[in-house]
């Protein structure tokens, strides 16, 4: 119990907490905004699928920018075009979309600028980005929730300013620009191959996310439950990955979660759990890449994102709601990335 409470408590995790925070804050602002924007008109799901590729696809991008440029601060640019987005928000319709352009681009800083800073402060560790990544789980929902309840928009920017004390305290954690000690690719398959295979695996992990049919969604509190065991897996895969090795855990979570995701689709509790368990993996990509762009972690994560986004792309066109073939399609994405994780990462624990 000593042990595993010391995983809280690694050098510098104090920075993936704080980012949690900061993420967590992002994805707030983000669906409150659309929230607003969209309100109950489904027929303008293309305002979502817009969203995702502005605030997604410019992430390998700008991270690569900033692996060039490791001491530009992206954060308090994100955070003031957060904050320009929601006050635009009140305006003509016209001024709406521009402001939407403005809150993807903050998003895609924050996120890159999130993910930047874990990285360099973890040691190799994956704790620190997957307690940063889980925050936004968490964010998400919560400004759903804002968004229905008519939360004055100037109460949300008041929350994105609360972020600024605590990047000004991510700040004073110590960097390490060296990346050799992470290092759990195949040495024995080519890096390029392993990176399409990874970012397939975040594809079908995206797919996975909010693809799965969840038939016992139907409240506000499925709703909250479903974010908060999809933000839980994503920390504790990284936190369980530093205690007991990075490849047991990932075909641990992977094949275990694959009979919860089949049979939850009408009981919530099953469902849940596959969703958490099958999340866990979500830092062990990361780093995956991480381990082979050693020089450009900005890069690695935005690929990641790239992948996140293929994967959820399905999901505005196709709605599979036969439970046969959704079991079927499910069962087959799972093993495609059981196999998949089996050959890229190398026999070593962490």
């Amino acid at each position: 119990m000593q042990k595993f409470k010391q995983l809280f408590c690694l050098d510098n995790i104090g920075c993936g907490y704080l980012y949690c925070y900061i993420h967590f804050v992002n994805e707030v602002a983000c669906f409150y905004f659309l929230g607003n924007l969209i309100g109950n008109q489904t027929y303008l799901w293309i305002i979502a699928l817009l969203y995702d590729i502005l605030a997604f696809l410019p992430q390998g991008i700008i991270g690569y920018f900033c692996d060039k440029h490791p001491k530009l601060n992206l954060d308090f640019f994100g955070i003031g075009s957060l904050c320009c987005a929601l006050l635009l928000l009140n305006f003509s319709l016209k001024i709406k979309y521009l402001s939407l352009i403005i809150l993807c681009i903050g998003n895609a800083f924050i996120h890159v600028s999130g993910a930047e800073k874990t990285i360099r402060c973890s040691n190799g560790k994956l704790s620190h980005s997957a307690i940063y990544v889980a925050g936004g789980s968490f964010g998400i929902i919560t400004g759903k929730i804002l968004a229905n309840l008519n939360i004055p928009y100037w109460v949300i920017i008041l929350i994105v300013l609360t972020t600024i004390p605590y990047i000004l305290l991510a700040k004073t954690y110590k960097e390490n620009d060296s990346f050799q000690n992470i290092n759990y690719h195949n040495n024995k398959l080519p890096k390029n191959l392993i990176i399409l295979l990874v970012i397939i695996v975040i594809i079908v992990r995206g797919y996975m996310g909010y693809g799965i049919p969840t038939t016992w969604n139907k409240t506000t509190i499925d709703a909250i439950l479903l974010y908060s065991f999809m933000g839980l897996g994503k920390a504790f895969g990284g936190i369980l990955a530093d205690k007991y090795g990075i490849k047991k855990i990932a075909l641990l979570s992977t094949i275990v979660s694959l009979p919860f995701l089949i049979l939850g689709n009408n009981y919530m509790f099953l469902s849940l759990i596959g969703i958490m368990i099958f999340s866990m993996n979500m830092s062990i990509t990361l780093y995956l890449i991480i381990s082979i762009l050693k020089k450009t972690p900005g890069l690695a994560f935005g690929l990641t994102t790239i992948g996140l986004f293929f994967g959820t792309l399905p999901i505005f066109f196709v709605q599979i709601k036969n439970v046969t073939i959704n079991s079927l399609i499910i069962g087959i994405l799972t093993i495609i990335s059981l196999i998949i994780l089996k050959i890229t990462i190398k026999e070593k624990k962490i």
